[in-house]
């Protein structure tokens, strides 16, 4: 299975270098203005991919806090007694499984 996944990972290695070597032209990319930014195609493309994955994260950090808030207070009002205790089997059964090989 690591076979594979590193075997996937090397063709999109490849396909993306493969991209990058085929859109060497330069693009203009026109701002407000009257600005103009000139730059090859596979930058304007990779800072396009970094500013979309920029703002993802920025839109899900308001939840990760608020989960992690949410976790810090069931920890914080767990007892040690409650913790000991087996954990009901609809509990158990709606944990994640470990990811591997990624």
């Amino acid at each position: 299975m690591r076979f594979l996944v590193w075997l996937f990972r090397a063709f999109l290695f490849f396909a993306l270098f493969a991209f990058a070597l085929n859109n060497r032209q330069t693009a203009t990319v026109h701002w407000f203005f009257g600005q103009e930014w000139h730059a090859p195609l596979v930058i304007v493309v990779l800072a396009a991919f970094a500013a979309g994955c920029a703002v993802g994260v920025l839109a899900m950090v308001p939840a990760w806090w608020h989960h992690r808030r949410q976790a810090t207070r069931q920890v914080e009002g767990a007892t040690p007694a409650a913790a000991a205790q087996p954990q009901p089997a609809a509990e158990v059964l709606a944990e994640h499984p470990p990811r591997e090989g990624l």
